[in-house]
Formats: C-alpha cells, sequence, structure tokens
C-alpha cells in the first residue's frame, strides 16, 4: 500500500468514531457519530486521498469501510491483537478512544497495512446465514439439554414437554431450510469449484461449501499453509534453551467452526480417503495419538482442497507429484 498517503486513524465503538488525523504535522482529534451523516462528515473533513485504519471491530466498523470504499479512500483494517501488540511494543500507557486512533494512526504510518477490500455480495449473504444456523444449532443443543433434565424428573409436565418438543421440530426446520439456501448459493456461485471439493473422499457438500465460504473461493489463497493457519491447524511450540513448557499443539487461532467440520470429517476420510488413510496410520504406527493424527489428516484435507480447486483436476486416488 502506498505510505505516503495521509493516514487517518479511527477507534470505532457502536455509537461513535474517535477520529485522529494530521495537520501540517499537528494531530488533530475530532469525534462523529457511526451513522452515514458521521461518515460524510468524516469524508469532508479528512479528504478521499487518505488511508483510513481502524480496528475489525465486531460489525460496528463494516458500515463505515464500505462507506468510504465508495468514496474511494484506501481502507486498512487491522486485527484489534496486532495493534495491541503494537501499542505494547512502544510501552503505550492508559487507554482511551482518542489514544487508541492515534495509536492506529502510528501503526498505519510505520506499518503500511495492507488494503481491505469489501468481499463480494454472496460471500457476505452466506456469512450471514451460516451464523444464524449456528445460533440456531446452539439453541437446539440448549433445547434438547432442556428436554433431557425435563425428563429425569418424576413427575413431569406434558405441556412442557410438548412445548419444548414443538421448539425442538421448529429449530430443526429452519436448520435445514438455513443450510439448504446456503449450500445452494454456493453451490451457484462456485459451479466449477464444488463438484471439485465434493470429489475429495471425506468431504460432503456441506463442508465443500462451508470450505468455499472460509476460503472466499480459494482466489486469493497462494499456498494451503495460509488455510491451514487461517483455521488454526497450525502446530505451535513454545520452547527456549532447556525450559519447554508443554507438548507441541494447534494454535486454535481462527475458524472454529470449519476446524471442527473438518474433524469430523477426517474420521471417514482416514477410511475412504488412500492418502488419508496412509498418514493416519503411519503417525499411528509411530506411537502418536489418534486425535493428533486426525488432526493431520484436517491438514492434509486442507491441503487437497487447495491443489484440487486450483489445478481444476479432481480428487485421484493414484496420483502422484510429477517433478520437473
Amino acid at each position: 500500500m502506498d505510505v505516503t498517503l495521509p493516514v487517518v486513524g479511527i477507534d470505532v465503538s457502536k455509537a461513535t468514531l474517535a477520529v485522529c488525523y494530521a495537520v501540517e504535522t499537528r494531530l488533530q482529534h475530532t469525534e462523529v457519530s457511526n451513522s452515514k451523516a458521521g461518515f460524510e462528515q468524516l469524508v469532508r473533513r479528512c479528504g478521499a486521498e487518505c488511508l483510513y485504519v481502524m480496528e475489525a471491530t465486531g460489525s460496528y466498523y463494516l458500515a463505515l469501510a464500505y462507506h468510504l470504499v465508495e468514496q474511494g479512500a484506501r481502507v486498512a483494517v487491522v486485527n484489534p491483537l496486532v495493534v495491541r501488540r503494537f501499542i505494547q511494543m512502544h510501552l503505550g500507557k492508559g487507554k482511551s478512544d482518542r489514544k487508541d486512533a492515534q495509536w492506529l494512526l502510528r501503526y498505519g504510518q510505520q506499518q503500511a497495512p495492507k488494503q481491505w477490500q469489501p468481499d463480494e455480495a454472496v460471500l457476505v449473504e452466506c456469512r450471514q446465514l451460516e451464523q444464524v444456523s449456528e445460533q440456531l444449532i446452539r439453541q437446539k443443543t440448549m433445547t434438547l439439554n432442556s428436554l433431557e433434565a425435563l425428563q429425569q424428573h418424576p413427575v413431569v409436565s406434558a405441556k412442557a414437554e410438548q412445548h419444548l418438543r414443538q421448539a425442538l421440530s421448529r429449530l430443526e426446520e429452519q436448520i435445514q431450510a438455513l443450510e439448504t439456501e446456503l449450500v445452494g448459493l454456493l453451490e451457484r456461485h462456485y459451479a466449477r469449484e464444488m463438484p471439485l471439493l465434493c470429489s475429495i473422499p471425506g468431504i460432503g457438500r456441506k463442508t465443500a461449501a462451508l470450505l468455499l465460504l472460509f476460503a472466499k473461493g480459494f482466489a486469493q489463497v497462494e499456498a494451503y499453509r495460509q488455510l491451514t493457519a487461517k483455521a488454526g491447524l497450525c502446530p505451535r511450540e513454545y520452547s527456549s534453551g532447556t525450559s519447554v513448557r508443554g507438548k507441541s499443539r494447534i494454535t486454535r487461532m481462527g475458524g472454529g467452526l470449519i476446524r471442527s467440520k473438518l474433524f469430523m470429517c477426517s474420521f471417514s476420510a482416514k477410511k475412504a480417503n488412500v492418502s488419508c488413510k496412509a498418514l493416519y496410520d503411519r503417525l499411528v504406527a509411530k506411537g502418536k495419538n489418534g486425535k493428533l493424527a486426525l488432526i493431520a489428516v484436517c491438514n492434509k484435507l486442507l491441503k487437497q482442497a487447495c491443489a484440487i480447486v486450483k489445478s481444476g483436476i479432481p480428487h485421484q486416488p493414484d496420483f502422484t507429484r510429477i517433478s520437473a
């Protein structure tokens, strides 16, 4: 990104935007509302020829980021943990909205963050369907637990049980409808990629759809390791000299949903997928526990998915790499 642009740091909250910008090397602070009127006021004051730096604060930053991109401005959306470490590295003390906006300005000036681009509309819609579906699944689990607890009582209200079963039935119908809509949208949008992913033994239609949503169609993926890091499946070791803190484990930082789906797929992949079965058997033969071997199978599935989508060649059990 062009770091010669003026940088504007914005601390985003639900109702307001704390803004820090420079006027002839002097820092200025202002506050506007987190609304369209506030966005327009911000652009009038700072201009469109700027780099606006903000944190990824839930969904509160999205309307602002979309508006700025529409106005032709450059936008950088930074992981809050990265900014926190940047502040700690510079021995920052205290915390307020004004200070956070100033730190974001300094981060943009010194680190040249990657430019943010809005996702395709179909991905945004599918992500919303996915979130609502997961929320309903959690409600279904709570309802099942309540029903099981009710049945343990010596006296069970027939009305209470009836309402719980009706609620459970409605939740199941809603979840099924959402999943059908989600998979259908992604199948239509990724008509080429879906059959390729479904050709991998162990990966079904739903997991293939979630993989495409997670990887944004694999368009920006350069190597499968990007996906394993994003899914939190990378091993993490902590050792220094003679100090070793525990065993190597995966980071679990990133996509918890796709990680859980891949883990469930690994049970069938270790039986039906030739490469995954060979990997699993080899690790177990070396004395590794089964869960660790299944995590390795998850990584293998991600690697296969990335290679197959990029090459356009369906899964081939007897495939061997041809070295140049």
